[in-house]
């Protein structure tokens, strides 16, 4: 094994942070107090290391056959430049796309997309609670001033986004993917709105429900538990937002995603579509064995495209785009203080996960998480995969509609009206 040892020597001089490696039989690789430590139980885990398949090396980890010792930060430094090149590069061959568009049809059906939205989402209400802030929202913040802390950051992004949506009093909102209520809530008590919210999370609308009736605000907020493609189009919205979830959809579905949000709004109304997006032009994901990581441990039937993509099969079912925004860097921050909220409460978390998971299965999950929030960090840092408002309208045909003429929408066709 002396080559694999010398080649993780020179590995381990050229990294940002101090990193030793334990190897099978007890012998130190680099310096003893190190930033990071990582202890392997046999070679494989350590070849694996040493060609850059991060993701591979994460679930050794979650799997407890490598130990991991270090901040977060520390850990996810030494991980980017492990990497043998950019995990975005992907394989365009006509076969390998063939084979995505086969796996992304059978991976999102109605019931399999429920799956796996229970299967992420339905981990431990009390578990999210420990490092989300206190409207749970669970999607990225926007860090208006930079002195923000996470809770006001996601304040800022409510509040964004209604006012990309102009919502109104007496409005008809819809919110698809609604999560913990944080946007229906804010969109409600501060505009006036009559809110819809749907998801296919058994916790969340048992949760939101509670809070509903806590508000008192049964009269305007309803949270539904359904599938997008199940909605009723007999009485179209004034204003629709979908936060974070397509990126559940799959890109086979996105035309059945995007031709059910056109019939779901009313003519001259707007869509908010807030997602995360991929950082390559081909939907492979990212590559080193981070997006099969992610896949296995946290979201499985995840799917990325880039933006162009996505705007094409928005356009194709009859929307317009009248303003896209990327919040990429806004990601980075969000994921960074959740990471760290989660790093500073792991005793928590575990007893938390034991309640519902049992001591093996806490042990599973949280090291997942650990992984996971940090990873994406990183990834979000590099520009590997970003996040885009893209603001649509559905054209009425009305010449004299909007404050321009021409405009067939609510829309102003100028993004003053967001900031004034």
């Amino acid at each position: 094994m002396e080559p694999l040892q010398q080649k993780l020597e020179q590995q381990l001089a050229t990294l940002p942070v101090t990193l030793s490696i334990t190897i099978p039989g007890g012998r130190r690789i680099g310096p003893p107090n190190a930033a990071v430590q990582m202890e392997f139980q046999d070679w494989s885990g350590l070849a694996t290391l040493a060609a850059g398949q991060i993701g591979r090396v994460a679930e050794d980890y979650v799997e407890k056959r490598v130990k991991i010792e270090g901040r977060m930060r520390d850990v996810m430094a030494a991980a980017a430049s492990l990497l043998p090149g950019s995990p975005v590069a992907s394989d365009t061959s006509w076969w390998t796309q063939m084979l995505r568009r086969a796996k992304s049809l059978a991976a999102h059906t109605p019931q399999k997309d429920a799956e796996q939205i229970r299967f992420h989402y339905d981990v431990s209400d009390d578990f999210y609670a420990l490092w989300l802030d206190p409207r749970r929202v669970y999607s990225c913040a926007y860090y208006r001033e930079p002195g923000y802390d996470v809770a006001q950051a996601q304040e800022a992004k409510l509040d964004l986004i209604c006012r990309k949506l102009m919502l109104r009093q007496g409005d008809r909102f819809l919110d698809i993917g609604a999560g913990w209520g944080g946007l229906l809530m804010w969109a409600a008590e501060n505009y006036g709105v009559n809110a819809t919210g749907i998801t296919l999370s058994r916790n969340q609308h048992a949760y939101v429900n509670r809070l509903i009736e806590e508000k008192g605000l049964g009269g305007r907020v309803q949270m539904r538990l359904m599938d997008y493609r199940e909605l009723p189009e007999g009485d179209p919205f004034d204003k629709i937002a979908s936060v974070g979830m397509f990126e559940h959809v799959g890109q086979v579905n996105m035309p059945t995603y995007f031709g059910k949000i056109f019939r779901l709004l009313k003519p001259g109304g707007l869509v908010m579509n807030h997602g995360i997006t991929a950082g390559s032009l081909q939907p492979a994901g990212l590559g080193a064995g981070m997006g099969d990581f992610i896949g296995k441990y946290i979201f499985p039937g995840g799917e990325l495209l880039h933006p162009s993509l996505v705007l094409r099969d928005l356009a194709v079912s009859g929307l317009e785009m009248v303003d896209t925004e990327n919040l990429r860097p806004h990601y980075a921050r969000t994921l960074w203080a959740w990471s760290d909220a989660l790093e500073e409460r792991l005793d928590e978390a575990r007893a938390v996960l034991e309640r519902t998971h049992g001591e093996e299965g806490a042990g599973t999950v949280l090291r997942a998480y650990r992984l996971y929030l940090a990873g994406c960090a990183m990834t979000f840092e590099h520009g590997w995969i970003a996040l885009h408002q893209i603001l649509a309208t559905r054209p009425d045909g009305d010449m004299s509609t909007g404050t321009l003429r021409g405009a067939q929408s609510l829309y102003p066709f100028t993004r003053e009206y967001i900031y004034r």
